[in-house]
């Protein structure tokens, strides 16, 4: 029952010491880590558990997932943990996605100092969308924002832009009554474009006034914003949201098809016509492209503004018990929706910095999930 497929763990066994003599001086401590940890998962060195089936009698190692956030295997159980924990911010009501992109101009600013780029750019996008829905033409309040960066394209080239979850409506500024957009969208894409391009711009200007003098004119006269529209309504579209968004990586196992000596093969989506195409590149630029998506550490990808801010709790309960008294949501769900917000108080906020644990393991020899456990192996260097 040994599993054939190429991962990712394969190909950075096969190609980091190239890849580290090559670039090494270059790299971060996170994406050090990352190739480390990523070359030692689910292997002895993490530490496991043995089992013994009991319909076969074999017995059988079950090692730990490096629990890197970089890691395509290691995101099971701890997206379905921050799911279920998320529930208690979920609000029956129309939802809109926004995706807020970056010029190619500045991509190199964004690479060079990540942390402080993407925070800044995070903070303006939420404060323009912010800003523009407290205008009463749209919406006159606050609504709850879920916000998630992406730095990638399906080729795995550098494009920073983020996915924004919007709340099609917020509390009223004196707290009694839930507001709505008065038409089908929320805000008008070219405005909220133009509010983001000239508040990044004052920002960087003022925080980095050396970068900002490296960029050309026309940086701020591009589309920051790509579009707005509708995503659904209920808890159905926030799961559908955060499935598609909000735990991608750069890359899956499933999408990597061939690896040889020198090169690897994965598969894409062409954005244009949806076709599925294979990208070749050899082992070592496949990891320089692949790690300028790992993260510096202790950066959060998935942050809430807003409505949904963590300080906005008692705003939240407000919201709630309106959409209640609106018939949205059963006065009866509010109790069970406040023993929710206890477990999501001890859920960590990004999916990433969850624990992944092996639970009920299959037999690899006859694939019976009745297993007794036999040992547990620390981590360090194994049988």
């Amino acid at each position: 029952m040994k599993d054939n497929r190429i991962e990712l763990a394969d190909v950075v066994r096969r190609f980091q010491d190239e890849y580290v003599t090559q670039f090494g001086h270059l790299m971060m401590p996170s994406q050090k880590k990352a190739l480390a940890d990523i070359a030692a998962c689910r292997t002895a060195q993490m530490g496991g558990h043995q089992y013994q089936c009991r319909d076969c009698g074999q017995s059988f190692w079950v090692n730990h997932g490096c629990r890197n956030r970089a890691c395509p295997a290691c995101h099971g159980r701890q997206i379905r943990d921050w799911l279920a924990a998320r529930q208690a911010e979920l609000l029956p009501c129309d939802y809109y996605h926004i995706v807020a992109t970056v010029p190619e101009e500045t991509r190199h600013l964004f690479l060079s100092d990540q942390k402080f780029m993407y925070t800044l750019f995070m903070k303006t996008v939420a404060g323009a969308v912010i800003d523009l829905t407290s205008d009463r033409r749209y919406l006159g309040a606050a609504p709850g924002i879920l916000m998630v960066l992406h730095t990638w394209t399906g080729q795995m080239g550098y494009h920073p832009h983020v996915h924004l979850l919007v709340t099609g409506g917020g509390v009223s500024d004196d707290g009694q009554s839930w507001c709505e957009p008065p038409g089908a969208f929320l805000l008008p894409v070219k405005a909220l474009s133009r509010l983001i391009a000239a508040r990044f711009r004052d920002a960087l200007q003022k925080a980095r006034p050396d970068a900002f003098a490296r960029l050309p004119r026309k940086t701020w006269k591009q589309p920051w914003c790509t579009f707005c529209k509708h995503y659904g309504r209920g808890r159905q579209a926030v799961v559908d949201y955060l499935t598609r968004y909000a735990f991608r990586i750069a890359l899956t196992n499933a999408r990597i098809v061939d690896m040889d000596d020198t090169h690897v093969t994965f598969k894409y989506k062409q954005r244009e016509t949806g076709e599925c195409r294979t990208c070749r590149l050899t082992g070592v630029e496949f990891l320089r492209q692949f790690l300028m998506h790992v993260l510096p550490k202790g950066f959060h990808k998935l942050r809430y503004y807003g409505l949904w801010h963590p300080s906005k709790r008692d705003l939240q309960q407000r919201a709630r018990l309106l959409l209640a008294l609106l018939g949205y949501l059963r006065l009866a769900d509010l109790v069970l929706i406040a023993d929710l917000a206890g477990e999501a108080d001890r859920t960590p906020q990004d999916p990433g910095a969850a624990a992944s644990e092996e639970c009920s393991p299959a037999c690899p020899h006859c694939g019976s999930r009745r297993v007794a456990h036999l040992q547990e192996r620390r981590r360090g260097p194994g049988p």
